[in-house]
């Protein structure tokens, strides 16, 4: 399968997700097999204000999110067997990109709380036909508070539109 390479100026160019499971805010770097994203982790979050009242931290699984969004990027950016891609149009594109299949292993050293940048650090280790393999690790003022191994794969949007 041919894959072309996209960049845009936006996050949202590269994601269907929206405000408020958007959770990349920035994206600081895009190499051949990673990228390094960021997220301001905001009181505001619709998420803080039910995940332990009083003691506000931000959810592991918010934290894979933004790992599994981050890889997202990676794979439209330089994967994407679309050479014609729009998020905004939902029936535009043939294929969905980045749609998580399986989680390897995950580690949550520690929380991060209303106030903390995350910074993703994502890494594509193999690629196998449409199946993604990648590591990614967060870390909040360069510790590292979460680690993960998962797959993507990018599949027929058709299949998101089929009854269950």
């Amino acid at each position: 399968m041919n894959h072309y390479r996209h960049r845009f100026e936006h996050v949202e160019n590269y994601l269907h997700h929206r405000p408020p499971y958007l959770l990349v805010d920035e994206i600081q770097m895009i190499g051949e097999r990673n990228i390094v994203t960021a997220k301001l982790v905001a009181q505001e979050d619709a998420f803080i204000a039910g995940h332990f009242p009083g003691a506000p931290i931000f959810p592991g699984a918010m934290m894979q999110e933004f790992i599994t969004q981050s890889a997202g990027i990676l794979i439209a950016a330089n994967f994407n067997p679309m050479e014609s891609y729009d998020t905004s149009d939902p029936s535009h594109n043939e294929y969905a990109l980045g749609v998580l299949m399986k989680v390897n292993s995950a580690r949550y050293r520690s929380f991060a709380r209303p106030g903390d940048r995350l910074e993703a650090n994502v890494r594509l280790n193999e690629i196998i036909e449409n199946l993604f393999d990648f590591t990614g690790r967060i870390t909040v003022r360069e510790t590292e508070i979460m680690r993960i191994d998962f797959r993507l794969s990018n599949i027929r949007s058709a299949l998101l539109n089929e009854p269950a």
